[in-house]
């Protein structure tokens, strides 16, 4: 029984309370069956069937994708897109290729010199209609990318991936970072084409860290988020130790953003408005120290902000109780073991006492 369900018949019976013990071992069940399966990021996706891929995909998608089809030449979407960006499966979202790498083949598909660093294309020999050619496949979710050929550019390698824009979406490198591929702007950085965007860190906890992360991860101007623990004085706190509540740590994000785009004002805006700030160390089901509000100010300027925004929250009376949110300084941010991280993009539905309020 996953912690939802837990969670829910706690409440159903009125042990909001007394089902608290239970709903954190629920919790950590949960997330260490997550280490049991495959680690993070694109080793987590799970293919859909073949039944909600056709819902989800247009009718040329999944010909290409999951039948092997080819779309027709010079009447697709990505031949001659000439915009700077990324290209990624467009079944599971794992990055394939770059615009840095894209060449006019004059064939009318998408051609690339090669992968993205770090990307690993499937390779398969292919002997219908004839002809030997080798098919690339993504790894991730096997979708039919293309082929391969020996034909490309010989100052670049000579290779040219051949690629159906049906199994592709595109990803400007403008909306890049906010998509969750913020860590592939480097070389768009390097090649002029971008600024290097700028940053500023902020340090906060309110509950449970998975549903924070879950609300702020999608937050304009976000650049990164890690869930882990702050606060106290226990050095590289595992999640066990700190869900007893003797390390002093509290449940944190360290959040990454561009002020250009989110200041830290109106970062705390959204702070104040995803978690009760008035319920000392407990946020709904979740009791304990390492669940209390708190902002850890990594600048004098953060905290001049901080007690600013707070006050004039008090003042205003946005909520019928004293707020009880500390301000203090930032210490060591320990990040949290990795089956926590992206938890809920992991395991939609899963446990979470967190909504954005307007």
């Amino acid at each position: 029984m996953n912690s939802v369900k837990i969670a829910g018949i706690a409440v159903a019976l009125g042990l909001a309370c007394g089902a608290v013990a239970l709903v954190h071992s629920a919790k950590a069940a949960a997330a260490n069956a997550v280490t049991t399966n495959t680690q993070a990021t694109m080793n987590d996706f799970q293919k859909p069937d073949a039944d909600l891929l056709k819902k989800k995909l247009s009718a040329e998608q999944f010909a290409v994708t999951q039948q092997c089809g080819t779309e027709p030449p010079f009447r697709n979407a990505y031949w001659d897109n000439h915009k700077p960006g990324i290209y990624v499966d467009v079944v599971s979202g794992e990055p394939l290729f770059s615009s840095l790498d894209k060449f006019d083949s004059g064939t009318g598909w998408p051609s690339f010199t090669q992968p993205l660093k770090g990307t690993e294309i499937a390779e398969k020999k292919d002997t219908s209609f004839g002809s030997v050619r080798t098919e690339v496949r993504s790894k991730t979710a096997d979708s039919h990318l293309g082929h391969l050929f020996d034909d490309g550019p010989r100052d670049k390698g000579g290779m040219r991936y051949c690629i159906n824009s049906a199994s592709l979406k595109f990803i400007p490198v403008a909306e890049m970072a906010q998509a969750g591929y913020g860590k592939l702007l480097e070389p768009f950085v390097a090649a002029g084409l971008i600024k290097a965007p700028s940053s500023e860190t902020a340090i906060l906890a309110g509950g449970c860290f998975w549903g924070m992360e879950e609300i702020i991860r999608q937050l304009p101007g976000v650049l990164k988020t890690t869930v882990g623990y702050s606060g106290g004085k226990t050095a590289d706190p595992t999640y066990k130790e700190v869900c007893t509540g003797t390390t002093g740590h509290a449940e944190a994000i360290e959040v990454v953003f561009d002020p250009a785009r989110l200041s830290y004002e109106g970062l705390l805006g959204y702070f104040f408005r995803m978690h009760d700030p008035t319920t000392l160390n407990r946020q709904h089901n979740d009791v304990g120290t390492q669940y209390r509000s708190a902002i850890f100010y990594t600048s004098e300027a953060q905290k001049k902000t901080a007690e600013a925004v707070k006050a004039k929250l008090e003042q205003a009376k946005k909520f019928n109780r004293p707020i009880t949110t500390e301000i203090t300084a930032a210490s060591k941010f320990y990040s949290a073991e990795d089956y926590h991280q992206k938890y809920l993009v992991k395991n939609p539905g899963g446990y979470t006492c967190h909504v954005l309020r307007d």
